[in-house]
């Protein structure tokens, strides 16, 4: 993975930030604007005048239609599924600037994600909070060239209680045979354990069903080629059962519509393009 990969991750959580002005705000992430290095955090200033959020987000769906809200749906499930877990450890694959180890939720993190950004991360959680916080645990790794499951076990992770496992917006960027090498690492999770993952569908991906994203597909599969893997929704239940996993539901733009955006009284579309998926690995 590239630096182009790398940048992607500061998007969502300046959404995440802007979101803060709303009067009914999607999401609630007092530490959103703070984690951000310097461009994010200039953008998030910015956008306390509702002009400059408005250019924001008219820029974002020029891309994608719905894309914004999308990004903010799909946190705020994850963050809803969290805090209804029994679980008492999480491992947000990919983190970027995920906050979950600085806010409420009491268990102990594990934050996988590319080493360049994992240092990018520390610094800013030095300058934030003066050190990385105690439950918070930094594990480096390339899911395309290291072993996800030596590198989590060298940083004190532990498989023998249900684990909580996020990997929100990054399937896309891996090969197939990285997202299959993660499935099987995911299926020696516990009993017991909860996956919320996003995947992009596939018949956006090869130009077969465009929802209204031509200008994102041209940007990042054509130009750019940094989104490569798909699944149709129909599959996904398929796909992760030969892992050891059930899928419990799938939630695109209707769900979240009905969930999220309609009951903040505000009126947003939700792209197709995206959809999350919400996963519990059974006993034998």
């Amino acid at each position: 993975m590239d630096a182009a990969v790398t940048g992607t991750a500061i998007g969502p959580m300046v959404i995440a930030a802007v979101d803060q002005f709303e009067e009914h705000p999607l999401v609630r992430d007092e530490f959103a604007a703070r984690i951000l290095p310097a461009s994010g955090r200039l953008a998030v200033a910015a956008a306390r005048w509702r002009p400059m959020r408005t250019a924001l987000f008219s820029a974002t769906e020029k891309k994608i239609p719905g894309l914004w809200a999308s990004m903010l749906c799909r946190k705020r499930y994850i963050d809803d599924r969290l805090d209804a877990t029994q679980a008492r450890t999480a491992v947000v694959l990919g983190a970027g600037f995920d906050t979950r180890g600085c806010g409420a939720w009491d268990g102990r993190v594990f934050e996988v994600d590319l080493p360049a950004s994992v240092e990018v991360k520390r610094d800013r959680l030095i300058a934030v909070f003066g050190s990385v916080p105690a439950r918070l645990t930094l594990v480096p790794v390339d899911f395309e060239e290291r072993s996800l499951a030596n590198a989590l076990a060298e940083s004190g992770y532990r498989d023998d209680e249900p684990v909580f496992f996020v990997w929100e917006a990054v399937t896309q960027y891996l090969t197939e045979d990285a997202v299959r090498a993660t499935f099987d690492f995911l299926a020696q999770a516990p009993a017991g354990s909860e996956l919320v993952f996003t995947f992009l569908r596939r018949d956006f991906l090869d130009g077969t069903a465009m929802f209204g994203a031509e200008a994102g597909h041209r940007e990042f599969v054509a130009k750019r080629r940094v989104w490569k893997f798909g699944l149709m929704p129909e599959e996904v239940a398929g796909f992760v059962e030969s892992y050891g996993w059930r899928q419990v539901e799938q939630l695109g733009p209707q769900e979240f519509s009905d969930r999220y955006v309609h009951a903040s009284g505000r009126e947003m579309s939700v792209s197709e393009v995206e959809r999350t998926a919400y996963c519990v690995k059974d006993g034998a």
